[in-house]
């Protein structure tokens, strides 16, 4: 395409999205961004197509295991603050709204936060997980392997998680491929939360008992301990 073809679009485009209230202006650019997403060579990629879609209409799941102290919740507040957005929220179409898969701590602050809110203009940056990953099942294993890249997740959380994939008919294979975990890390899971009997057919590698825990499983029973206690 010859520049001055580019140059020429570039201001249809810009009139466009100029033109009118924000909501008619948010949805020329979404949909402008939809038009290109359609012809690029990177159409396979969900970043390919960011869109900004209304905070209300993004809601959050009910298993994500990633917990952000405080502290770190403050941190992630500043960045955002003073670096902007540099992240999209992964989202899912669930009935009339967007269900969070990754990202839900960066859609609280864009809820949460007024300032940041306004800035947007009470909207968030949001990219669609790829068809055929649309599956509740799948849909959980997507925001562990999320959480579990950066390091971030809650063996308590976890546990749930494992056990509704087995209830789901996930062999403990499929579990440990599309989760990056071993299948003795697994069982563990299972025998914290005392439904070790999901198991009772499979074959591990190797045998796990409560006498053998590490510093890292005390940790993980004292945790559910706490929460326990908190109940």
């Amino acid at each position: 395409m010859r520049p001055e073809n580019l140059a020429a679009l570039q201001q249809i485009i810009a009139d466009e999205i100029a033109t009118g209230e924000l909501p008619d202006r948010v949805a020329a650019l979404n949909e402008i961004r939809a038009l290109l997403h359609a012809a690029s060579p990177f159409a396979g990629e969900p970043v390919d197509y960011v869109r900004w879609e209304l905070a209300d209409h993004v809601q959050g799941n009910t298993w994500n295991p990633n917990v952000v102290a405080p502290p770190e919740m403050e941190l992630l507040r500043l960045s955002i603050d003073a670096d902007g957005y540099t992240q999209p929220i992964v989202a899912h179409q669930e009935g009339d709204h967007l269900e969070v898969v990754d990202g839900f701590h960066r859609h609280r602050i864009g809820k949460e936060y007024p300032a940041i809110g306004a800035r947007v203009h009470g909207h968030l940056p949001v990219v669609q997980i790829r068809t055929g990953r649309e599956d509740t099942a799948d849909r959980m294993a997507s925001t562990i392997r999320h959480n579990r890249a950066r390091g971030k997740h809650t063996v308590v959380a976890m546990q749930d998680i494992v056990v509704e994939l087995r209830r789901r008919n996930w062999s403990n294979e499929k579990i440990g491929k599309q989760l990056g975990m071993e299948s003795d890390e697994i069982l563990r899971l299972c025998q914290l939360t005392g439904l070790a009997e999901l198991f009772a057919d499979d074959d591990f590698s190797a045998s796990w008992d409560i006498d053998d825990l590490s510093v890292s499983d005390e940790e993980a029973l004292a945790e559910i301990a706490a929460l326990t206690e908190d109940a």
